[in-house]
């Protein structure tokens, strides 16, 4: 090849590259909006804050919480799936948002894996099996044995149908064969009055719902459903530690950009979202909220995302939850 042949291939390649270059380099160049499709005040809305409070320091920009509920989630995260693909705008999304929302709502308006790419794989909230002070069971072993001696005689709470704590109580029945009566209720709060009331016998709440609770002795921890003990109950067992696996359960979340963002302004906001997420004080932050940070990059997540959707799928189907 002759050099001028060279010499103009090597300026048409520079003039195809050098836009996105010059963006990822100049990005950002004004605030970032970060969505959190849930009202303000919230565990999830705390830990976006949190986070957009490191990155503004990061960017030398403001970078604004915007919290847009509704739809479980699906009006913020349409927003930002049908926004401008330039990385101004991203959303702290969760397993409803971007995994049970695509088989619970009819018309979700966007495609969790198609629509979206992921920055940082956060963590989960992880969920306890909590029953009621006088149930005679004292370790889940027990509590299986105590359902299938009289199948459907007790209960369990949720914070709704559909709702994680519906769900990872329907995974385990399934996975342990057992079989309760459901008793939806709307939100925690109401739930877990119930629980020290005596009146519900059992739920698979997340931890920050009843950590306080458990601490004053007014229900009691029968496992935890995740992979490993969390730091803010380090006596409670996991599931598999009492010989039931395949029933971890966590409400885990997530940064993500619109999947059309120019490859470098993706990496550079994965690059600042994990270096916030690692930061002490962020971390100490995020943790006192009860939640298991496990710091993913996108390409470990991707997976994780994908196995999530594919089960709760299988649990959506096999309940029968209709969309709505």
């Amino acid at each position: 090849m002759s050099l001028t042949r060279r010499s103009t291939l090597g300026l048409m390649a520079g003039a195809v590259f050098a836009p996105s270059i010059v963006r990822a380099q100049s990005f950002p160049s004004k605030v970032v909006t970060l969505v959190v499709p849930y009202p303000a005040g919230g565990p999830t809305d705390a830990i976006a804050r949190f986070v957009a409070q490191d990155l503004a320091v990061a960017f030398g920009h403001n970078v604004v919480v915007d919290n847009r509920a509704g739809a479980s989630g699906a009006v913020g995260t349409r927003a930002v799936a049908h926004g401008a693909a330039d990385g101004y705008t991203i959303v702290f999304g969760n397993n409803q948002t971007h995994g049970n929302n695509m088989f619970l709502l009819k018309e979700p308006g966007y495609d969790a894996i198609k629509d979206f790419a992921p920055l940082a794989g956060v963590g989960a909230f992880p969920h306890a099996l909590v029953v009621k002070n006088d149930l005679p069971a004292k370790t889940l072993p027990e509590l299986i044995a105590l359902a299938k001696k009289e199948p459907g005689k007790l209960n369990y709470g949720s914070t709704g149908p559909g709702s994680g704590s519906h769900l990872s109580m329907e995974l385990l029945m399934k996975r342990t064969g057992i079989s309760m009566q459901h008793i939806p209720y709307k939100g925690a709060a109401p739930l877990v009055t119930d629980i020290i009331g005596n009146r519900i016998d059992v739920s698979l709440s997340t931890l920050p719902s009843v950590l306080k609770q458990i601490e004053a002795g007014q229900m009691r921890c029968l496992g935890i459903a995740s992979a490993e003990r969390v730091a803010q109950l380090k006596s409670a067992p996991t599931f598999r530690e009492q010989g039931i696996t395949g029933a971890d359960a966590e409400s885990w979340a997530a940064f993500f950009a619109p999947v059309k963002v120019p490859a470098p302004i993706l990496a550079t906001l994965s690059k600042e979202v994990i270096a916030a997420l690692k930061s002490a004080p962020v971390a100490e932050k995020i943790n006192a909220l009860g939640f298991a940070l496990n710091i993913r990059e996108p390409a470990a997540f991707a997976p994780y995302l994908k196995q999530e959707i594919d089960t709760w799928a299988e649990i959506i189907k096999a309940v029968g939850i209709q969309p709505e």
